[in-house]
């Protein structure tokens, strides 16, 4: 079993910046690639960004490559998603999830455990 919370949400104006973190308790975080999904409201969630066990490969959703980037640190047990450049568009509520799979980490079934969220507004 794997606990994940998330921080760092919050407002933010179009340009800005913010730094998510979501940090896991239960067995081995090393041992799952780990993902940050985001769902605005009335949509569906999708696929944002992941890392795999050991942090040096990453994916990106198209519409935010170059402007977020994932990292992980194993011994503090932390994912982070930085966010850069927000845009209005960006306004959702954010996702980590841990996958003990290391393919297709862009689907949302491919995670067995996921937080609670955080919360991103980007005000125009």
């Amino acid at each position: 079993q794997v606990q994940l919370v998330e921080t760092g949400g919050g407002l933010v104006q179009t340009g800005g910046s913010l730094r998510l973190s979501c940090v896991a308790s239960g067995r081995t975080f090393s041992d799952y690639a780990m993902g940050w999904f985001r769902q605005a409201p009335g949509k569906e969630r999708e696929f944002t960004a992941a890392v795999n066990w050991d942090g040096y490969s990453t994916a990106f959703a198209a519409s935010v490559k170059g402007r977020f980037t994932i990292s992980r640190n194993n011994a503090k047990k932390t994912v982070y998603l930085q966010l850069n450049n927000l845009k209005p568009e960006d306004t959702a509520a954010y996702y980590c999830a841990a996958s003990s799979y290391y393919t297709d980490l862009g689907t949302a079934s491919r995670y067995k455990y996921w937080g609670q969220g955080t919360q991103v507004t980007v005000s125009s």
